[in-house]
């Protein structure tokens, strides 16, 4: 069954918003369940599904950068983004490349916080590769991750792209597994979406663990 938003979507920006591939963007709204791991080696693995239960995506670690280092990988094992955390910066920036390289001719985008001192809620700010001056961000995150609440907009605008909530089972809670529900809206690249979605749960897990000292 289905994720549907809370509420009818607004209209989506013209155009498609193809970040990864056009080959994750649909002409119609795309209802995922990430589910994650909450105990795991490699401290926080995601499975991603659609509606019928096919699996889309999966996230794993390097096994000798476990904190810093993230892999998209497609329901066929193929890498097709690698986001690594870059490390001595004020704001938790992240930077995500194609597949497995960490080149800069293949960097997709970077995301950070949109301020240094976050309590409750977490901003990030999108810039993609294009955006070298970073005057504005492409794409805005807001919400709690806490929560498993937040909403993906389009630059500073509320023009929503994408919104993730929490669901609650009585499964998950007996099998320690932490499943939220991510609506991506038309034209919206869902790759995209699921990846800024590994890297808030980093910056949250970050903020209430190590990035306290």
């Amino acid at each position: 069954m289905g994720y549907p938003p809370s509420a009818p979507p607004p209209t989506p920006p013209a155009g498609c918003v193809a970040v990864v591939g056009q080959q994750y963007c649909a002409p119609y709204p795309v209802d995922l369940t990430v589910r994650k791991k909450a105990l795991s080696l490699s401290e926080g693995d995601f499975e991603v599904s659609d509606v019928n239960g096919v699996l889309l995506l999966k996230v794993r670690g390097k096994v000798f950068s476990i904190r810093d280092r993230r892999v998209l990988i497609d329901g066929a094992g193929n890498p097709i983004v690698t986001m690594r955390r870059k490390i001595m910066t004020v704001h938790d920036r992240w930077e995500a490349y194609r597949g497995e390289s960490t080149n800069s001719s293949d960097l997709l985008f970077t995301a950070k916080k949109s301020s240094f001192i976050q309590l409750l809620k977490t901003q990030l700010d999108v810039f993609l590769a294009s955006n070298t001056s970073e005057n504005v961000c492409d794409s805005k995150v807001k919400g709690s991750f806490f929560e498993r609440s937040c909403t993906i907009c389009v630059g500073e605008s509320n023009t929503i792209i994408a919104q993730m909530k929490r669901k609650y089972t009585v499964s998950n809670v007996l099998l320690g597994r932490d499943t939220f529900g991510v609506t991506v809206y038309p034209n919206v690249d869902y790759a995209f979406v699921v990846a800024l979605v590994v890297i808030l749960d980093e910056i949250n897990r970050d903020r209430m663990g190590d990035d306290a000292k």
